[in-house]
């Protein structure tokens, strides 16, 4: 079946079963590989993306139930002033160590702060409590959500 969807800005018209998840839509059909293929039950958080700007896993969710909805992923972090605060972070305090799931990170952090500019600690081991990290560095995507948030504060992150 033909669905359009709308991702990173652009419809893209896919022709997918209808309970094909996103993550294999957008990694197979759409090319756009920087959504990664973690546990394929919504448990780790690497396929993390925004659906009209929530943190969802595409891996569980099937692409008939996108609808109209904008879909953002990693590729797109950039092009706005949260995810740029949160990559410059990210690489001021060397934060990934293997990489595998940062994307799916980077994404909930984004929807965390662009929810919350100002999280607490709560607020961020909330937010991203259902990101696994299996070199663990947890404390360094504390504390980059923490810069980042920073970065906004004062005006942005160029």
């Amino acid at each position: 079946m033909a669905y359009a969807i709308q991702v990173n800005g652009e419809v893209r018209e896919v022709d997918v079963e209808s309970d094909t998840p996103l993550l294999w839509v957008l990694r197979d059909v759409c090319g756009l590989t920087g959504t990664k293929f973690g546990c394929g039950v919504a448990l780790c958080g690497a396929c993390t993306v925004h659906v009209d700007g929530h943190a969802r896993r595409s891996c569980v969710m099937p692409v008939a139930s996108v609808g109209s909805a904008a879909v953002t992923t990693i590729e797109a972090l950039h092009e706005g002033p949260v995810g740029r605060a949160l990559q410059r972070a990210w690489r001021e305090l060397d934060v990934v160590q293997c990489g595998y799931c940062q994307s799916g990170q980077l994404m909930s952090a984004a929807a965390l702060l662009a929810a919350n500019p100002h999280p607490t600690r709560a607020d961020i081991d909330a937010g991203m409590s259902g990101n696994i990290c299996r070199c663990g560095t947890y404390k360094r995507i504390r504390a980059g959500i923490v810069m980042a948030a920073g970065f906004l504060a004062e005006g942005g992150a160029s």
